[in-house]
């Protein structure tokens, strides 16, 4: 996992941050937010149970996505924490969507927290070829709207 991060990085995962307040917090799950970027552009927003049926960030924003197809390889997925690699519910996970979709490079905040599962994300993610940078100094950004669970 890389530090290499630029202002414009900062920028975007701030706006995941606030998309992750807009998440109602529940005793079993994280509130994530994420944005799509590719050319400077916001291709969509998520946050975690935005959409019906116990939805993540990352996955929101990949639903949201216009039925067009888009080629996501030069795109950038912003996320307040490392994209799942197991969820309990059964659902395929937001690694395994990120790479299904192209996504060629993900920005996060922090590591998932040991809370539920033990994440792998980061790795699944580089094994697969996605480029994944963690932006320091937000972490605590990041975690607040997670007060519910973490502490």
């Amino acid at each position: 996992m890389a530090v290499n991060y630029t202002p414009q990085d900062v920028e975007y995962l701030e706006l995941a941050v606030e998309e992750a307040k807009k998440s109602v917090p529940v005793e079993s799950a994280y509130c994530v937010g994420a944005v799509l970027v590719t050319d400077g552009k916001v291709l969509t927003t998520g946050f975690s149970r935005e959409l019906p049926g116990n939805t993540h960030a990352e996955e929101c924003a990949l639903l949201k996505l216009d039925s067009a197809p888009v080629n996501l390889r030069d795109a950038t997925m912003y996320t307040t924490m490392e994209p799942c690699s197991e969820r309990l519910s059964g659902k395929p996970p937001c690694t395994e969507r990120i790479i299904s979709a192209g996504v060629g490079r993900v920005v996060l905040g922090v590591k998932e927290p040991a809370h539920f599962v033990q994440c792998q994300g980061v790795k699944l993610l580089e094994a697969a070829g996605v480029k994944v940078v963690y932006v320091p100094g937000l972490e605590e950004k990041c975690l607040a709207p997670n007060s519910h669970i973490v502490s």
